[in-house]
């Protein structure tokens, strides 16, 4: 027997094992057995390197670290799930999909709602050859490697008839029992434990090096199929039948059920069982099992209709309020924070809770020393739901007095008419809101100055090296390098990475100012209209008003902005530094081809993201709105386009698919 042969044999052997006790769990050899395999087909591969395969079952240990994650397209966006959080929820979204079928009766394919990190896995012609984290829906992370080493999830598909191109969507999660045994030796190694299981999912999955990854007791549960090559199931619970027989794992709580009444007892059971589950989840999923069904139902925004998630009630706990501490946000925003005796609610333990304003503390009526009811659901902020006012010690308590002055720099508070949020009227001379500024300035959809993270704009604002955005160009290698953990060259890969910076676009640098409610949408409507900076600066509040998307609140928001000395002054600074973007010269008619035309993009697309798309049509004069009415000229329509598809049908707007969207870009 060749090398080569008894390589392929163990791999298969264990392959073999490995979908027994994962997928079936019904494992045949003992541990031992197993391990003695393992290391008999890792000895082959390191004696002959040239045979190892990339799938190989030894790859679950982990490979060469990675210096940073490559970004991945979705090929099909990964969408999110619309919430319900009560019974008549649920039984209203039932009947939805129900008055779109003929059937008396439809299925539904149900299953727990997985608290973990969402991914994307491609296996092409059975073999694992990309993973990715969802990222914002559009864009994620190659995480490949990290994958490969989780122990439940196949390098190679088994089976036949499996498709030539097959990407399967799940959750990765951590297992209870081995969460519990990661942070106990975390302790004993002096280091700082995750609060939850799902952090720990996610911190592991996110390691550069996946030796790391390797040592973590990562799971995975396929949930949804994406692209594919081939013919698959029109069921979706066929469908995760098939995964599993191909070698993926599903959870064994994936059931399909049919009407209300079995739905809702499905969803109890799973309540009752979710303590011994042994993975945290947070709810029941619940879709349309009728893949054509699914289709004719579509999406709606960035959620399917034919799907919907009954979350569990939110977790709660009593306990005692301390003190009540103020913090200063990038935007000045001083939000009062109850300090909580220290309480486990929803999975973790509890000790703040925002109040969110005075107009909150108000309605709560809430004191310090009284004993509260503390609400957290999966990642929401932990909240006070009510005061238990039967339990005051009117003797004991204190009310609670928001401060006159800012808690950090001692300026002036301020309150905006109509506004429930009280300000730090300081801007970029308030630490707090300065380093929040500059964070902000730095990130990635503003000047994605790499290299420039948190905790290095923290020790340059708290050494007094910078104390506004303009001030980082003047940074020298050597003031950089002075700094712990800041050798020569970091400091110098910084200072390229601040040159390379200043190199950019109108769009992202308004969005870096940091103005409040100019996310990057408003920015890119404001530089397109405008075209310059001093034209955005001289404009009146009814001026800015005529922009796409810029009401009377953002416009004087923007209007104030440069209105104020120290932000014309820092503006001004950063264009001497050398901050500059291509000019947006006025362009005669001809060269804006769909000026006065306006756009609705829907659905999804394969060559082009949504965003990329909307860029291009601003470009050459187009508007792009977010709804369609009569004024709409066109409808870009993707797959599963929704209801705004529908509403151009009945208003009779002229409606264009991808292929035509694409040769009218490449006509222009």
């Amino acid at each position: 027997m060749t090398v080569k042969t008894k390589i392929k044999q163990l791999s298969d052997l264990l392959e073999e094992y490995n979908y027994q006790y994962y997928v079936l769990d019904n494992p045949s050899v003992p541990d031992g057995e197993y391990d003695r395999i393992f290391q008999q087909l890792l000895k082959l591969e390191q004696d002959n390197p040239e045979l190892l395969s990339p799938n190989s079952p030894t790859q679950k240990v982990g490979g060469t670290a990675l210096t940073k994650f490559e970004q991945v397209t979705h090929q099909q966006p990964m969408l999110s799930l619309d919430n319900v959080f009560e019974q008549q929820s649920l039984v209203d979204f039932m009947q939805r999909a129900q008055d779109k079928s003929s059937q008396p009766e439809i299925a539904f394919c149900v299953e727990p709602k997985l608290d973990g990190l969402a991914a994307s896995i491609i296996y092409q012609n059975g073999e694992l050859i990309q993973a990715a984290t969802r990222g914002d829906g559009q864009v994620g992370e190659n995480v490949t490697e990290n994958v490969k080493t989780i122990a439940n999830l196949p390098l190679k598909l088994r089976g036949e008839n499996i498709p030539p191109l097959l990407e399967v969507r799940g959750e990765v999660f951590m297992l209870i029992d081995g969460f519990n045994k990661l942070n106990d030796n975390l302790i004993k190694a002096n280091e700082k434990p995750f609060v939850n299981p799902r952090n720990a999912a996610a911190g592991s999955l996110r390691q550069l090096d996946s030796k790391i990854a390797a040592k973590r007791p990562l799971a995975f549960y396929c949930y949804a199929v994406g692209v594919f090559e081939g013919e698959l199931a029109n069921s979706q619970y066929e469908r995760m039948q098939q995964l599993k027989g191909w070698g993926l794992p599903i959870s064994t709580e994936v059931k399909r059920v049919i009407g209300s009444e079995n739905c809702q007892a499905y969803y109890q059971n799973i309540q009752d069982k979710r303590p011994n589950l042994g993975y945290a989840i947070d709810g029941v999923v619940y879709k349309v099992d009728d893949i054509a069904l699914q289709q004719t139902l579509g999406f709606v925004a960035r959620a399917p209709r034919w799907a919907t998630a009954y979350k569990f009630p939110a977790e709660e706990a009593v306990t005692e309020v301390e003190n009540v501490e103020f913090q200063v946000g990038r935007t000045g925003a001083i939000t009062p924070v109850a300090k909580l005796k220290p309480i486990f609610v929803g999975g973790v333990t509890v000790s703040n809770a925002t109040l969110h304003n005075k107009d909150e503390i108000e309605r709560l009526d809430i004191r310090i020393g009284d004993q509260v009811v503390v609400r957290r659901a999966g990642d929401v902020i932990p909240q006070v739901a009510r005061v238990l006012l039967e339990r005051r010690d009117t003797e004991k308590v204190k009310s609670i007095e928001f401060p006159s002055r800012c808690p950090v720099c001692g300026s002036n508070v301020e309150r905006i008419e109509g506004e429930a949020i009280i300000r730090c009227a300081g801007g970029l001379y308030c630490e707090a809101q300065r380093k929040e500024a500059i964070k902000h300035f730095a990130s990635r959809k503003a000047l994605d100055i790499d290299g420039l993270g948190n905790k290095l704009v923290e020790q340059l604002v708290d050494q007094k090296l910078i104390a506004d955005p303009a001030q980082l160009f003047s940074l020298t290698a050597h003031q950089l390098s002075s700094l712990p953990r800041m050798g020569d060259v970091s400091a110098k890969k910084l200072i390229h990475s601040l040159q390379t910076s200043k190199k950019t676009t109108l769009a992202r640098f308004l969005y870096s100012l940091g103005i409040r409610e100019v996310g990057e949408a408003t920015a890119n409507n404001l530089a397109v209209h405008f075209k310059t900076i001093e034209a955005i600066e001289k404009a009146s509040v009814d001026d800015l008003k005529t922009v796409s998307d810029v009401g009377e609140i953002v416009a004087k928001h923007i209007y104030y902005f440069f209105r104020q000395e120290h932000n014309i002054e820092v503006v001004a600074r950063l264009i001497e530094a050398g901050i500059h973007w291509p000019a947006l010269e006025e362009k005669q008619e001809e060269e804006q081809p769909l000026l006065g035309q306006t756009f609705v993009i829907t659905g999804s697309f394969s060559n082009m993201s949504r965003t990329d798309i909307k860029t291009a049509l601003q470009a050459l004069g187009a508007k792009v709105a977010g709804s369609v009415s009569k004024k709409t000229s066109t409808v870009i329509a993707g797959e599963a386009a929704g209801s705004k598809l529908t509403k151009a049908e009945e208003l009779g707007v002229a409606i264009m698919d991808e292929e035509a969207l694409l040769a009218l870009l490449d006509k222009q």
